[in-house]
């Protein structure tokens, strides 16, 4: 990968799977490249009437029928027995003498769906980064639980958020990332703008009345923090200052490391785990306990004695100093390294001249994905030696993560183990984390 290629150019790479192609060509109709439908403007009448010959919107006033509102919520066994599960840990012992939460947090699948709805879908959730939707018509897709979500940037530049199903079978309607001026769903070819506005039903006849506004896609509040890009299913959330709601206090110091112009993206890592998402966010938050066992090559890089631990609402701010006697001169993390991990699951790091993001996405009650995206300041931009092997050392650092975790989900499954101890003050970070847990899923 060339380093001084675009994040656009990057992101615009990835594949699709569902046929439907990720270019600025696409056809905004099944048989053309163009958008052939005239909108009738009529201020008395907003319901509208499809029609195949010619394909445009025509007035009829006629009731459209009435759609129950969208749920998240998954089935699960009673409250009671979830709560069960909650309270077998006990915040209020202290870590000296505290156990870790019991197994079946990491292994029964009506945890995991409860963690889904008191978790995931409340409060602002990563989604994406802003260089994917720089540019007008750009958008992605990712996955959240159970919800399929597509963030575009319209043709006036103003950024949307949906929920990526066609309103007329479900299919997915939108796949990978890329630009294009409308969305066609690859099933019956009905047609979408950007905004998620319903603009062609392929093959109606003058005996469908419906009003199109009730068959665009499913909004989801969004917004664009700095580098981040934020979606949230929470319609009450307010939008006012969405660092502090997502950060809490921590929001300044995030902002500090994160929101530098010299930053450009560079490159993204995937690492798919078969274990449960909670089991990446503990081993992030150990403060490094694991590193001199588990990661040689990184332990070379870390002055130790400089490790640094705070806990600050629902964000774990670690700093440590870099070993000034690296083995092979090969200068990665600058004089410090900034690690901010904000519950549930994303972190900023800024070490260097780079900045990364960890970002573990839940898929699974036993399966989840690490992304990292790897920024660096434009300075370094052609440097493509120092890039590729700044990369190659931290994707390495996540491959023997990846080995870590995936073992511990299989000794959490195990009739052997059903509880643990903390090891304090090192896993402090650890013992707040579960703590925060308990509160929100009590």
């Amino acid at each position: 990968m060339a380093a001084s290629a675009s994040a656009t150019t990057m992101l615009l790479k990835y594949p699709t799977i569902c046929g439907v192609p990720n270019n600025e060509s696409s056809s905004c109709s099944p048989k053309d490249n163009h958008l052939n439908v005239s909108q009738q403007q009529n201020n008395n009448n907003p319901l509208l009437k499809f029609r195949t010959q010619p394909t445009k919107l025509v007035a009829n006033a006629v009731a459209s029928p009435v759609f129950p509102a969208s749920s998240t919520t998954t089935s699960s066994p009673s409250s009671s027995s979830i709560n069960q599960l909650v309270h077998e840990f006990d915040p209020k012992i202290p870590p000296e003498d505290a156990f870790t939460p019991p197994s079946s947090w990491y292994t029964e699948p009506a945890f995991y769906s409860h963690e889904l709805d008191r978790i995931f879908y409340k409060g602002w959730q990563v989604a994406g980064i802003s260089d994917q939707i720089k540019e007008k018509n750009q958008y992605f897709t990712g996955t959240l639980g159970n919800v399929e979500y597509v963030v575009s940037r319209d043709g006036e530049g103003k950024v949307h958020a949906f929920h990526n199903v066609c309103t007329h079978r479900a299919s997915i309607l939108a796949c990978g990332s890329g630009k294009k001026s409308c969305f066609v769903c690859p099933y019956h070819g009905w047609v979408f703008g950007m905004d998620g506005d319903l603009t062609k039903a392929t093959q109606t006849t003058d005996a469908q009345t419906f009003d199109p506004k009730e068959y665009g896609l499913k909004p989801l509040k969004v917004a664009v923090w700095g580098p981040f890009v934020l979606i949230s299913l929470d319609k009450t959330l307010p939008e006012s200052d969405v660092g502090t709601e997502w950060l809490g206090s921590s929001a300044e110091d995030v902002k500090a490391h994160a929101f530098d112009p010299s930053l450009k993206f560079i490159h993204r890592s995937e690492f798919p785990m078969e274990c449960n998402w909670k089991v990446f966010s503990d081993n992030y938050l150990d403060s490094s306990y694991h590193v001199p066992y588990a990661h040689k090559y990184y332990a070379t890089e870390l002055d130790f004695d400089t490790y640094d631990t705070q806990t600050i609402g629902k964000v774990v701010i670690q700093r440590v100093g870099s070993n000034t006697n690296r083995p092979d001169g090969f200068d990665r993390l600058g004089e410090k390294a900034f690690y901010a991990f904000t519950y549930p699951n994303f972190a900023v790091e800024r070490y260097g001249p780079w900045m990364t993001t960890m970002h573990v996405q839940p898929i699974a009650q036993r399966k989840c994905k690490l992304v990292v995206d790897y920024y660096i300041e434009d300075s370094l931009l052609d440097n493509k030696d120092y890039i590729e092997k700044g990369i190659a050392i931290n994707d390495n650092v996540q491959k023997e993560d990846k080995v870590l975790c995936e073992s511990v989900q299989k000794g959490l499954e195990t009739p052997a183990y059903r509880s643990g101890r903390y090891v304090m003050p090192i896993e402090k970070g650890i013992h707040h984390f579960h703590c925060w847990l308990h509160q929100i899923l009590k």
